[in-house]
């Protein structure tokens, strides 16, 4: 005896129509086009559909139409706070045009993220709004190429004709480090990523273009901690580093994100280094834990919602009436609290 349950068949519209005991169509124009049916007869097809819990396929709808209500995102890492709600950002502009978000995570790995690709495309997705994983654009523009839209989210525009929605990053490390040097500190640490992601090159530059404004050498002032993720294990890993070199330490440290920063302050706290008294720490996008901590971080902030729902606006606008492609680039905004020792 077979232990599986029994199917259950979803109500068609085949069977709405006979119940009511009208043609397909008229069960059609109900469900699309109420306005062309009499109300009477309106009347009598909507409460056939209640009584047979009839639910559409959307699906088969799209088949027909030609036309799909999906959008497919792929970010770096979902579990970080700053992606995910700048998906938030993303599906709450889709849902105003009854869209929805298929949404993945690369891991900062290039494979993973062209996989995701391969899939969107063979879904048939109506459009791709996408963080880049490494340097190389080929993927995405394979997809625009096939008539998919496509939109760069976190990362400006190399390319004419491809849409993007940034933050200035090297303006954004810049007011970290005109922070720290403005409350005196002249040895610095800097817990950067990697450098095939263009956050981490442009807050890097930022660093060094303030140092060098001040008249700070970085060979002297700056200890660079290369990073193989931004995630608070890199961070922890970075700072026990730094920690672990002979020679003066840095009194104030600068992390490319705030995962980078929570790690770090957990190293700082087992190895009993005071935060803010024996080392300043700043972080960068001001995710929501930022404030919650024991000690609430300084961080730059990015406006993540809006990032992710101005992405989805211009995927959805562009589509529909064709505009030129726009590169959309926000401020950030320095958070100040008391990791970084300014009441």
């Amino acid at each position: 005896m077979s232990n599986q349950p029994p199917t259950i068949r979803r109500p068609s519209v085949t069977d709405v129509a006979k119940r009511a005991g009208v043609s397909v169509g008229t069960v059609s124009n109900v469900l699309n086009r109420p306005e062309s049916v009499s109300e009477r007869t309106r009347a009598k097809v909507e409460r056939v559909i209640g009584e047979l819990n009839f639910v559409r396929n959307a699906s088969a709808r799209q088949l027909r139409s030609g036309e799909v209500s999906t959008v497919g995102a792929v970010v770096l890492d979902i579990a970080n706070p700053f992606f995910t709600e700048m998906a938030r950002g993303i599906e709450d502009r889709l849902a105003q045009d009854d869209f929805t978000l298929m949404l993945c995570s690369s891991d900062e790995n290039p494979e993973r993220e062209a996989r995701f690709l391969r899939l969107f495309e063979e879904r048939g997705v109506r459009g791709v709004i996408a963080t880049p994983s490494h340097g190389s654009l080929d993927s995405l523009l394979r997809l625009r190429d096939h008539g998919i839209e496509v939109v760069l989210l976190d990362h400006t525009s190399p390319v004419p004709g491809l849409a993007s929605v940034a933050v200035d990053d090297v303006g954004g490390a810049s007011l970290a480090m005109e922070h720290l040097i403005g409350l005196g500190h002249q040895h610095f640490a800097f817990l950067n990523g990697p450098l095939n992601l263009r956050q981490c090159v442009d807050r890097r530059d930022g660093v060094y273009r303030t140092l060098h404004a001040h008249g700070l050498d970085p060979a002297v002032a700056l200890e660079e901690i290369a990073l193989d993720a931004l995630n608070a294990d890199a961070g922890d890993a970075g700072v026990r580093e730094l920690w672990a070199r002979t020679g003066p330490r840095p009194t104030a440290i600068f992390c490319a994100n705030d995962f980078t920063a929570l790690g770090a302050l957990r190293a700082l706290s087992e190895l009993e280094v005071e935060v803010p008294g024996d080392v300043a720490v700043v972080g960068y996008d001001d995710v929501m834990f930022a404030s919650m901590l024991t000690t609430p971080l300084t961080s730059v902030r990015q406006p993540m919602h809006t990032l992710g729902w101005t992405a989805a606006d211009m995927l959805l606008t562009r589509r529909s009436s064709g505009e030129d492609a726009a590169q959309v680039e926000f401020e950030p905004e320095l958070v100040v609290r008391a990791s970084s020792g300014a009441a």
